[in-house]
């Protein structure tokens, strides 16, 4: 109701105990392409839709390398995921320097989250308006954290952020218990799958429109792109899509037409529009 008076200032409580522009910059990683992140027991992949702004542009890059244990993919402004993985790569790189080691990536994680706080309690910064999913390896195996511009973050075993990415997160809930023992290869189609799920049912994934980033024991973070993702591609095409699979025969024997009668022309769906209207008295 006083949604306007609210949402001028990132300082500035509603009546509710909402911060509105933290939840501007949240939608804003709702309309990014989607991506996908999920792990194994010895590997971490994450698979990334790319999105070409027109037929005249190439493919927007979705994965940024961080170090050679590390990766993201991100949902969002990339301006800001441009900002933030070169603050990540500082601090990889000033642990290196200093400690002759990799980062730990929940040390790294835990550092991302205190920046992004900030920007939600200081009237002159705005949040950060993109969801990071970053892949990493160290001594405790591999990882799969979730950032958001509320600079909150998550330890997850598989995640989908972006534009209609609860099909994803509804196919990954539903195979969870197979990651663990996959290889690499079943594990990255299984992302590829959960990716399929967000697309229109007349969009097909393609080496052009997806890239795979793979982390894990004894292998660094690996980029595949163009030509390094058709391998992963080969026969995703010959299986049933969740919103392609042919109905069943109930369902089928409802929608045949009965002979002798024609079957009538598909209509526009017509909105319903809720209005307050008066009662007319029956005077001008």
């Amino acid at each position: 109701m006083f949604r306007n008076q609210y949402d001028n200032d990132v300082t500035v409580w509603s009546p509710q105990g909402r911060i509105h522009q933290v939840e501007y910059a949240m939608e804003a990683v709702k309309q990014g392409s989607a991506t996908i992140g999920l792990k194994s027991k010895t590997h971490a992949a994450i698979v990334a839709l790319k999105r070409a702004t027109s037929e005249l542009s190439a493919y927007q890059k979705k994965i940024i390398p961080i170090d050679t244990h590390m990766g993201m993919t991100i949902a969002g402004l990339t301006a800001d995921a441009r900002f933030l993985s070169r603050y990540m790569r500082t601090e990889c790189l000033n642990h290196r320097y200093s400690h002759d080691e990799p980062l730990p990536v929940s040390r790294l994680i835990g550092n991302l989250g205190n920046k992004l706080q900030v920007c939600t309690q200081r009237y002159d910064r705005r949040p950060y308006g993109v969801g990071l999913l970053v892949a990493g390896y160290d001594d405790k195996g591999p990882h799969i954290y979730q950032t958001c511009p509320s600079a909150t973050y998550f330890d997850c075993k598989a995640m989908a952020i972006g534009a209609r990415s609860q099909s994803a997160r509804t196919y990954l809930e539903k195979h969870l218990n197979e990651f663990l023992e996959c290889s690499v290869e079943d594990l990255v189609r299984h992302g590829l799958r959960a990716l399929r799920d967000t697309l229109p049912n007349e969009v097909e994934l393609t080496s052009k429109n997806v890239s795979i980033g793979v982390v894990g024991k004894g292998m660094d973070f690996t980029i595949y792109d163009d030509g390094g993702v058709e391998s992963f591609l080969a026969g995703l095409d010959k299986e049933d899509r969740r919103g392609g699979r042919p109905l069943p025969p109930d369902v089928e024997g409802d929608l045949k037409v009965p002979a002798g009668e024609s079957a009538a022309a598909p209509q526009d769906p017509v909105m319903s529009v809720e209005m307050d209207v008066e009662p007319h008295s029956g005077k001008d």
